[in-house]
């Protein structure tokens, strides 16, 4: 239903460092570890240890290994330590409505983000109403963060946010 490569390329090139929250298997991490090329990172961060265990397999196989870092994070927070200005992109696709806390996961997240990098929310139509992911948004921007654009992506509500 979704190409990866298709979602991210308008935002993610070469040389990127960039942030997978959610990324389970890597549906989304393999491609950018393809995109972001071998001068650049993918961190992927996820609450379940075997998904990311899966990923590393997977990788391994895609031999992208050796641009993924895998955390696990926990329900209460990213876990991204030592990652404060590094991110130049981050992805968020159909997690932000699984998450208890939405303003921690913005107050984990803004301090990661370059200066100029860019967060592209996507949550399913068939788990959030477009009031409440404007209310997802309304709490990105009050983190810090900007609504920069409206992307269109199936069967998604989906935001371009920016640290400016």
């Amino acid at each position: 239903m979704h190409n990866p490569e298709e979602i991210l390329r308008p935002f993610v090139t070469s040389g990127m460092t960039v942030l997978d929250i959610g990324s389970a298997m890597g549906f989304f991490t393999l491609p950018l570890a393809k995109i972001v090329g071998p001068s650049g990172k993918v961190v992927s961060v996820d609450v379940q240890e075997k998904m990311l265990q899966s990923l590393q397999r997977r990788a391994l196989k895609a031999r992208v290994l050796d641009r993924i870092i895998t955390r696990v994070c926990k329900p209460t927070s990213l876990c991204l330590d030592g990652l404060d200005g590094t991110i130049d992109f981050a992805l968020a696709f159909a997690v932000v409505h699984e998450v208890h806390d939405v303003s921690k996961l913005f107050a984990d997240l803004f301090p990661s983000l370059k200066y100029g990098a860019k967060c592209l929310i996507a949550e399913p139509k068939g788990h959030v109403s477009a009031h409440d992911f404007e209310l997802t948004l309304s709490i990105g921007e009050q983190a810090g963060l900007r609504v920069a654009g409206k992307p269109k992506i199936t069967l998604c509500h989906a935001a371009l946010l920016n640290k400016d």
